[in-house]
Parts: structure tokens; sequence; C-alpha cells
């Protein structure tokens, strides 16, 4: 009978309960830093499509600010404003960048630091137009 109880104690296999808080820590906390910066994220891509509307229909600089502070209403973008975008002239083609930083407090005195930045770029020679 000894030899059946330890030959099933060592094909016994599972989780201690020390490692079970031990994962589930690390996962809470990989889930805390997911929920806390994909909105962030989805800012950022809320700015990017802005903008790149706002190329499409054009116009003077002041429109084309005024057109994405109207943009950044609707679609709840408070990180920058019209004003804070770069507009530069590459020959007919018009560019327009932002870059912003985003800081989310993690725990404590503890803060992920995120930089922002986006264009509408094409390869070629800049002169701003401001």
């Amino acid at each position: 009978m000894s030899r059946i109880s330890r030959k099933s104690w060592k094909q016994q296999q599972g989780i201690t309960l020390f490692g079970l808080i031990f994962w589930v820590a690390i996962l809470g906390f990989i889930a805390m830093i997911a929920a806390k910066v994909v909105p962030t994220v989805i800012e950022y891509t809320s700015v990017k499509k802005a903008i790149s509307a706002v190329k499409l229909k054009g116009g003077t600089v002041a429109e084309m600010r005024y057109a994405f502070d109207r943009q950044a209403e609707v679609g709840y973008i408070d990180v920058i404003q019209g004003k804070d975008l770069g507009i530069t002239k590459n020959g007919d083609d018009v560019e327009i960048s932002f870059a912003y930083q985003k800081k989310i407090p993690l725990v404590a005195a503890v803060s992920l630091l995120i930089d922002y930045s986006g264009t509408t770029a094409t390869l070629s020679s800049k002169k701003t137009i401001d």
C-alpha cells in the first residue's frame, strides 16, 4: 500500500497558494496598466483621424485650426487644441502635426509618461506657414 501512495503523490501536479497569489497579482497589475493606457491610445487615434479629416477639408491655417477644434469637441479630444497643431506646407501639400505627453498615475508616486506624436506628412521638403 505504501507503493501506491508514493506513486500517486509523485504524479500530483498543480499550483501552490503562494504561486496562485503571485500570478494573480502579476496579471492584476498588467490589467491595471492596460485599463489606464488603452483610453489614451484611443484618444491618440482620435486625434490622428481628426487631423486627417481637417487636412482633407483644407483651407487657411486659421480655418484648419478651427475645424480641428470642432472635431475635438465631437470626438471628446481634450489633450490638444487647434492652436497646438503644427501646420506646414510641403509644396502644394499641407502637413499637420502634433505632439503631446500623457502622464498616467499608477501607484502612489509611480507614474507612466507616454509621448504621443503624429503627422499627415509625406516625404518632401518643409516650409512653415504659421
